[in-house]
């Protein structure tokens, strides 16, 4: 099997361990309502977001290997260490009102 086509299938399984993390995190998180769920789980799981950490497909092949090798568990432990920082910050800086720079130019 080439590298390309290993990392696509991966991907594929990485992919489908990454919803089932980000489902479970948004159903458990008090902060978001259910009429938000789904447009957290578009933005935890898209490759805008993804691509932060790398060439998305890359990452959710990297999910993907971890899951096949260690189990469920220790992938939900590295999306937990690894993805789920950088999304707190960045929905609790989506949740603020206004930006500091935005109103200064403003003024």
């Amino acid at each position: 099997m080439s590298n390309d086509r290993r990392t696509r299938d991966e991907a594929w399984v990485g992919d489908a361990v990454l919803a089932l993390y980000a489902r479970q995190w948004i159903v458990a998180e008090p902060s978001i309502a259910p009429a938000q769920r789904a447009e957290c789980f578009k933005q935890l799981t898209s490759n805008h977001f993804l691509a932060s950490f790398g060439e998305p497909t890359a990452v959710e092949a990297a999910i993907g290997r971890i899951y096949q090798t260690d189990g469920l568990q220790p992938a939900f432990d590295w999306m937990e260490s690894e993805l789920l920082p950088l999304f707190k910050k960045q929905r609790a800086q989506a949740r603020r009102p206004g930006n500091y720079r935005q109103k200064n130019k403003a003024k």
